[in-house]
């Protein structure tokens, strides 16, 4: 009894001071269901598994992982808001012109290579731009994060597809500061005023418009899992000043557990979607809940017993979250290149049609290892130094101006 008790209870259970760490398990799940999701697209390996006799399909899971995305804007509306939820009252808000100084040190240079690297590789193959003008449309649409308002900088572009998500949290961070102080002040109105504005528009681009491609990833219809990823930095910041006993760390692991089955549940009636049309109506109709469910994931998450605790916040999830940046933005790429130049040889034209079951294997564990040893070498190689090179500079200047 005295060893569950040390389990349950954490020796840091006091005020929270510094790092999330449940946030590092959750993004890297939301991010591995993404991605599993995109490879599968390619190789379509069955996603499941025989456990013991019993077989376990995955398959209404991953057929459905693009919605984690939520879960990944959710845990970002989380994190930018942390600190602002931490202030004491009186304190003054915190510098607009750092944030967007961090935001573009950690995600711009990244994101050019990004672009660059895809564009000049279309260039190369020759078989995607008809015109010059078309290809200088879709680069700068890329580049000004405005891809997401064309149907060909968006559908139709050889530039990395997922970087659409980079677009939408760009326009975010833009209207961060302002958000954020409007929330310190008046968290229940402010956070009401962006559901209602995301429910708002979701519920008018499904009752007025036949086709929803372009609408329903706009920020506006992702501003109510903004809304939610704040309001829960907020009571975590709450929750953390108050004491924590055995009891109340197992009916958080018990609540976690039970929204994270929410979740599957979710997914597992997205799946059932007949038609691209009706996979965005679904993902509109379910993205506030998909919100909640994650919403409640993260809070109890971060409060639950040690057990649960360590599976979502080790050093290995650690590791694979300092690098998951890079590996949402490669990870696609990599998988459409290594099947476009046939690296996994196989005696059928197109083996994840005809069930080339070795082959789906060593496909998708080449993708998962490709992109995991490009994102590390991309982290440490390249983001991590231009990013404190960029702020290095940036303080310099800004001492010398002082």
């Amino acid at each position: 009894m005295r060893l569950l008790t040390r389990w349950l209870e954490d020796a840091r259970s006091k005020p929270d001071t510094g790092y999330v760490d449940i946030c590092d398990g959750i993004r890297v799940l939301a991010i591995g269901i993404v991605a599993w999701f995109h490879i599968w697209q390619q190789s379509w390996l069955w996603p499941g598994f025989t456990l013991f006799g019993v077989r376990i399909d995955l398959d209404p899971v991953i057929r459905s992982g693009y919605m984690w995305v939520d879960i990944m804007i959710l845990i970002s509306g989380f994190c930018h808001y942390l600190p602002w939820a931490r202030l004491e009252d009186g304190a003054p808000d915190p510098s607009a012109l750092v944030f967007y100084r961090k935001r573009i040190a950690r995600i711009l240079p990244s994101y050019v290579l990004a672009v660059v690297v895809c564009f000049l590789g279309a260039l190369g193959a020759g078989i995607f731009y008809r015109t010059g003008a078309q290809a200088a449309k879709d680069l700068a649409a890329h580049l000004t994060f405005t891809n997401v308002f064309f149907y060909d900088t968006y559908y139709g572009t050889p530039i990395n597809a997922g970087l659409w998500t980079i677009a939408v949290e760009m326009h975010f961070y833009l209207l961060f500061p302002l958000i954020a102080k409007a929330f310190r002040r008046l968290p229940g109105a402010t956070a009401a005023a962006m559901i209602a504005a995301a429910l708002s528009f979701r519920g008018w681009a499904a009752a007025n418009r036949t086709d929803v491609s372009l609408l329903f990833n706009q920020l506006i219809a992702y501003l109510d899992i903004f809304a939610l990823g704040m309001l829960t930095a907020l009571l975590h910041v709450k929750l953390s000043h108050t004491k924590r006993g055995p009891a109340s760390r197992i009916l958080c692991s018990v609540l976690a557990v039970g929204a994270f089955l929410l979740l599957l549940r979710l997914g597992r009636e997205q799946s059932k979607c007949p038609n691209v049309d009706a996979i965005r109506l679904g993902q509109m109709q379910r993205r506030l809940a998909m919100g909640i469910c994650g919403s409640l994931l993260l809070l109890f998450g971060a409060n639950a017993g040690l057990c649960l605790r360590k599976l979502l916040a080790n050093p290995v999830m650690r590791f694979l979250s300092g690098i998951s940046m890079q590996f949402y933005i490669w990870h696609q790429v990599l998988a459409v290149q290594i099947k476009w130049l046939r690296v996994i040889p196989s005696a059928f034209e197109d083996p994840n049609f005809a069930g080339d079951i070795i082959w789906q294997k060593q496909y998708t564990l080449m993708c998962v290892l490709a992109a995991l040893a490009v994102s590390t070498l991309l982290t440490y190689g390249f983001e991590h130094p231009i990013a404190r090179r960029m702020l290095r500079g940036a303080n310099g200047r800004r001492k010398k101006a002082g």
